[in-house]
């Protein structure tokens, strides 16, 4: 008999264990879920408040809010001026390709490259700037630009703020 009861306590005390254990977990869990609305609501107000473009919306499937930003995809595109010898279209390159990665280092891009074909549109930037006049700005800053090697097109995009590519 107090062998029964001592089993009855410690199964009691393993059941109560497992319960707090549990309860402790959905406790941290709704903090996560708490953290990540802070950090939406706290993300979208620092947008706002730099004068991006935003909207969001709730995903169906999730139920996760996705807050999605406006930036400006450059194209770079042939420019009328590409008789450049080979030593100044060589040393444009390396200018260019220290104005796309002075862009990414502060913060004005997101992402760059060429495509891989020989069209007229050579390749594109994508600008995380509030507005086009920005996105303008520093697009036409690049060097081949200036040179006229190449053209810039710039067009508004939108994109689900911290989604990567895949």
């Amino acid at each position: 008999m107090v062998k029964m009861r001592c089993f009855v306590v410690l199964v009691v005390l393993f059941v109560c264990m497992a319960c707090q254990k549990q309860a402790k977990q959905e406790n941290k869990e709704v903090q996560v879920v708490e953290e990540i609305k802070t950090s939406v609501a706290a993300t979208k107000a620092e947008l706002i408040a730099e004068g991006y473009q935003i909207f969001d919306y709730v995903d169906e499937k999730t139920k996760d809010t996705v807050l999605m930003q406006q930036y400006f995809i450059a194209f770079l595109k042939n420019g009328p001026n590409r008789s450049q010898s080979k030593t100044e279209a060589d040393s444009l390159q390396t200018l260019h390709l220290a104005h796309l990665g002075k862009m990414y280092e502060l913060g004005y891009a997101d992402i760059s490259g060429p495509f891989g074909d020989d069209s007229a549109i050579r390749g594109i930037t994508i600008y995380n700037v509030p507005t086009q006049e920005m996105a303008d700005s520093l697009a036409n800053a690049d060097p081949m630009v200036k040179a006229g090697r190449l053209q810039i097109e710039i067009h508004p995009w939108w994109a689900a703020k911290g989604f990567g590519l895949r």
